[in-house]
């Protein structure tokens, strides 16, 4: 009998708080993704994406040592959407291809029953379709615009420009399942957390149940 996977997509706008959330669900031990890492995988030295990459947008976007400059490449493809969207169709397709592999390694492992996938770009590049459930993590523009001159040392028309790349989280929180509110505190996002991983624990058992 075919093992069932609940496969859920995290998402949410650049410095909404995301990351942590995912941290948070990796220490209640459910699988978890990181599309971003998955993304920098990708453009490693001598890959197919990087070459791709430095062809469309010039060998100004690498590094001496051959590597990507992500730093210059952002400024080029943030300033110009034509350019953001020319890469996002490079490395999108790429990285969805990824997540669809790993979900069937844990579909085939069977020791979980929920996977979930983390990527800020989940909706906007269509890709949430493929899930059975979606998870936004929300918060205020002035949250975000705070977190990234922290995080980041952003100014904040470079937070703006950032911020402008993304569907704003309003938007984003139609299509969730379950919103996560990240307004307050780290221990006020702990308490939701646990809130999340027992209604996704208790959805994937459920699916699995029904499956039998």
């Amino acid at each position: 009998m075919e093992v069932i996977l609940l496969r859920v997509g995290l998402t949410g706008g650049i410095a909404s708080g995301k990351s942590t959330v995912s941290l948070l669900l990796k220490e209640k031990g459910i699988p978890v993704i990181d599309s971003d890492k998955i993304a920098r995988d990708l453009v490693q030295s001598g890959s197919e994406a990087l070459s791709e990459i430095a062809e469309a947008f010039g060998p100004g976007v690498l590094a001496a040592d051959g590597t990507l400059d992500r730093t210059r490449l952002g400024q080029i493809v943030f300033a110009d959407e034509s350019k953001r969207r020319e890469l996002e169709g490079m490395l999108h397709p790429r990285i969805m291809a990824a997540q669809d592999r790993w979900l069937e390694q844990m579909r085939a492992r069977g020791d979980s029953p929920v996977a979930v996938v983390d990527a800020a770009l989940m909706i906007e590049s269509g890709g949430w379709e493929r899930f059975d459930r979606i998870v936004v993590v929300d918060c205020d523009e002035s949250h975000q615009m705070a977190r990234l001159a922290e995080r980041e040392g952003m100014d904040e028309e470079t937070a703006r420009a950032r911020l402008a790349s993304q569907m704003p989280l309003p938007e984003k929180a139609k299509y969730a399942d379950r919103l996560v509110d990240n307004r307050g505190s780290l221990e006020d996002l702990k308490g939701r957390v646990d809130e999340l991983a027992a209604w996704l624990l208790d959805s994937g058992l459920a699916a699995r149940k029904k499956s039998d």
